[in-house]
């Protein structure tokens, strides 16, 4: 699976983390590869190996002047590039100028930086993610360590079930149009828990729909949720009336990965701040500057069961600690050979299908599942509203499409 990850472009971090030139850099742990991320003085980024080549210490602690990341052992300084710029502890005629610091290709797109682990002659042309269609996109992002293989955790974006019952607070059921964003709530027009699922492979991955019984007019319409993922990690996940929805669940290494939530749109959308409140994922507040979690596995996530008692189904609060909960409590990497999979799981039974199928095919040497796909990210989208039952929600998936059915 690592191979095929490799070739694929990953996010590093956010943009934000590394906004300032010359300010402090950012450590990343990718497929168990840990990095140095910084932006110089001139604005370009680098990502380095974290560990010096000299003798191996953190270049996070690194002083970040003049264009270069100067390590703080014996002042040995790196260009973005990895090119030996100074060493203040070797003579100037030293042949370990020769030497290079280990240098990943890197772009900046949609909020992230992104970077490229895979073969150095292989580079795969960069391609705009699904929530960057234009530059003048609204972007708002979330980020959360989860200690947990980074598989559970995408098998819980994918899980359209499982919103009517772990989310119920948070997304409630209401006499509305379609899911509607409040500032506290997405409101739902639909009590139906048990949707029944219909999915389809793709040369991306796949899409599925769930398909629910509407409050209104229930023997004419359908409520049509649609999920998108996008090998090998990205899911778009269905909207609401002010913003789209996406998700990256990223490996850090076998037992641990990031969660980053994208809320986004063209021209409506979120602000920052308040989509982090709305998720209850504020740094400092609800996070550690390193973004774990404050409500974790130790503390029971602070679970309230007087609010429980009172009718908040979790006690949890935040939508991405309720399923945290769920995610980690399985453990590090959970035993699949336990499970007892239902008709609810068609998405989870199609994505482990196709990705252990993939994995076996990078081993012989094929292509990695989505690199050569003929649709765009771009093009690709999630929907979510009710629809006449002669609907083909295969065709909500394309943006154009997507958008048509909306305004219907």
């Amino acid at each position: 699976m690592g191979r095929l990850m490799r070739q694929h472009w990953l996010p590093a971090c956010t943009i934000e983390e590394v906004a300032e030139p010359d300010g402090a850099p950012v450590r990343s742990r990718l497929l168990g590869v840990d990095l140095v991320v910084f932006r110089d003085s001139e604005g370009r980024i680098g990502v380095l190996n974290e560990r010096c080549p000299h003798r191996g210490a953190s270049l996070v602690y690194g002083r970040n002047e003049d264009c270069g990341l100067r390590c703080l052992y014996h002042g040995w300084k790196f260009g973005v590039d990895g090119t030996i710029q100074e060493m203040a502890s070797e003579p100037p005629d030293s042949r370990m100028y020769n030497l290079k610091a280990r240098a990943y290709p890197a772009r900046e797109a949609g909020g992230f930086v992104w970077v490229w682990l895979g073969e150095p002659d292989a580079v795969r042309p960069f391609e705009t993610p699904a929530w960057a269609p234009t530059p003048d996109t609204r972007i708002s992002i979330v980020k959360i360590h989860a200690e947990c293989n980074w598989a559970q955790v995408l098998e819980g974006s994918i899980d359209s079930a499982h919103s009517s019952s772990l989310h119920s607070t948070n997304m409630p059921t209401a006499q509305v149009e379609g899911s509607t964003a409040t500032d506290t709530a997405w409101l739902r027009p639909s009590n139906d828990k048990a949707p029944r699922l219909e999915v389809e492979a793709t040369d991306y991955g796949f899409h599925y729909a769930a398909l629910r019984r509407p409050l209104r007019d229930p023997e004419t319409h359908v409520y049509v949720r649609t999920t998108v993922f996008i090998a090998p990690f990205t899911v778009l996940i269905p909207p609401n009336d002010q913003y789209k929805l996406a998700q990256m669940l990223v490996p850090i290494d076998d037992v641990n990965c990031m969660f980053y939530w994208i809320a986004w749109h063209e021209t409506k959308g979120i602000g920052q701040d308040a989509w982090r409140r709305f998720c209850a994922a504020e740094v400092g507040k609800d996070l550690d500057s390193d973004f774990r979690k404050r409500r974790n596995l130790a503390n029971d996530y602070l679970q309230d069961r007087a609010k429980m008692k009172a009718g908040d189904f979790t006690g949890i609060e935040g939508i991405p600690f309720q399923d945290m909960a769920m995610w980690e409590s399985m453990g590090p990497i959970a035993d699949r050979s336990e499970d007892h999979l239902g008709a609810s799981d068609a998405a989870i039974v199609q994505f482990r299908r196709q990705m252990v199928a993939a994995a076996k095919a990078v081993a012989a040497g094929e292509p990695a599942l989505g690199t050569r796909s003929a649709s765009r990210q771009v093009d690709l989208a999630s929907f979510e509203g009710v629809v006449p039952r002669t609907s083909d929600w295969r065709g909500f998936t394309a943006r154009s499409a997507s958008a048509a059915a909306a305004a219907e």
